[in-house]
């Protein structure tokens, strides 16, 4: 029965889908720590002090810290889940990919 063998072709996809995952994962999880950062740093910063964000070529000044803070953090917490997402992906991948690899060893 040809239908019931792994193929090389189905565990090399399911590896490409694997390093594709962790290659996104890498780049949330680098995004998140950014985010951190700029929060650990908002919430240091004297009160007193001007704040700038980057539009396009241009720097204005924060009139709201209060508003950005919370912007920042929405986008760190949607990043997050996303991240979370992403490792319930690759684990299942992983698995699937250990599971391929063992049938085709079987053959």
């Amino acid at each position: 029965m040809m239908s019931d063998k792994v193929s090389t072709e189905e565990i090399q996809a399911v590896a490409r889908e694997l390093q594709l995952i962790r290659g996104q994962m890498q780049s949330v999880s680098s995004q998140v720590s950014e985010l951190t950062i700029t929060l650990e740093a908002l919430e240091s910063q004297d009160p007193v002090k001007p704040v700038y964000r980057s539009f396009g070529n241009i720097l204005l000044e924060v009139e709201d810290r209060k508003s950005l803070m919370e912007e920042l953090s929405g986008s760190k917490n949607t990043l997050e889940e996303h991240l979370t997402r992403l490792v319930e992906r690759e684990e299942s991948l992983r698995g699937q990919y250990e599971n391929l690899a063992n049938e085709y060893e079987k053959e």
